[in-house]
Order: structure tokens, then C-alpha cells, then sequence
């Protein structure tokens, strides 16, 4: 298993792994409008000197992706910038080997060369394995996020 940055001649694998995340993320938010959807710009986030996009490789296939990227903290935090996780995603069939962890710690590596003191990261609050994957990995739940559609329920 190899973590290395990606790379723009990439962009067809990692659009394809992004298609999984919002097929997996679908059942968790019926807000997400009909495919075809996209979550990222990609081949942005590979040029820009603000984001690492990196990519586990195993037998010379792409199997696990996700990327990091400075993101401007709220201005009543005390730290102006934190890096901000995204993009995670591990093909079905090397889920439970530890890539996601790989990778984490790939781009903890990327912010701490960076100067950027916190990572954060969402997920949404019905997804239990990921909620479970990322406190293993150290994270704590923060905030809750919470939505009201006045078009759905009348308060």
C-alpha cells in the first residue's frame, strides 16, 4: 500500500470514487439533487498550492482517496485557518484495511508542514461506520449541524 499525491491524469478514477461517496451519502440526505451531481472540482483541488489530493495505491490500482485543504476558520476562533478533510473514500473491497487511517495520517503530515494547528472534517450524523472510523482516528463530534425545510414540516 502507497499513499502519494495525485495526479491529474487521475481525474477519471477519482470522479468515478466521488460518484461512491454521493451514492453512499444519498441515503443520508435527500436534499442532494438527481445525478448527475458532483461533490468537488478535482483537478482544482490537485492544482492548488491550498490542498493536497492523495490517493492509496495497491498492486499499481487506485483503491482510497481523499484531500486536504486550508480553509478559513470562523473569525471568533482562535486560530485563523485549519485544514479541512474531504473526498474520503476506500473502493468496497479494501474497506477495513486501515487506508482511511493511511491517508489521515498522510494529510495530518501535509498540515502540519503547513502551519495549520487544527483539522476538521463533516460527516453526517446517520452514518455510524464513518462517524465510528474518524473518532478511532482521533476526532470528536464538535457541532451539530441542524437543518429545517419550511417547505417539508410547518413549525
Amino acid at each position: 500500500m502507497k499513499v502519494r499525491s495525485a495526479t491529474r491524469d487521475e481525474l477519471e478514477t477519482l470522479k468515478a470514487f466521488e460518484q461512491g461517496i454521493i451514492a453512499a451519502e444519498r441515503p443520508y440526505d435527500h436534499t442532494l439533487k438527481p445525478d448527475p451531481v458532483s461533490y468537488y472540482d478535482i483537478g482544482e483541488l490537485i492544482d492548488s498550492d491550498d490542498a493536497e489530493v492523495a490517493v492509496v495505491e495497491v498492486d499499481g490500482q487506485l483503491v482510497a482517496s481523499g484531500y486536504a485543504r486550508t480553509k478559513e476558520s470562523k473569525s471568533y476562533v482562535q486560530d485563523t485557518h485549519h485544514a479541512y478533510l474531504g473526498f474520503m473514500y476506500v473502493h468496497p473491497d479494501y474497506r477495513g484495511r486501515g487506508l482511511n487511517k493511511l491517508l489521515m495520517a498522510h494529510f495530518f503530515d501535509w498540515a502540519k508542514a503547513k502551519g495549520l494547528p487544527e483539522v476538521r472534517l463533516t460527516v453526517y450524523s446517520g452514518n455510524a461506520a464513518a462517524i465510528s472510523a474518524y473518532e478511532k482516528a482521533g476526532f470528536m463530534q464538535h457541532i451539530v449541524e441542524m437543518r429545517l425545510n419550511l417547505d417539508e414540516s410547518a413549525p
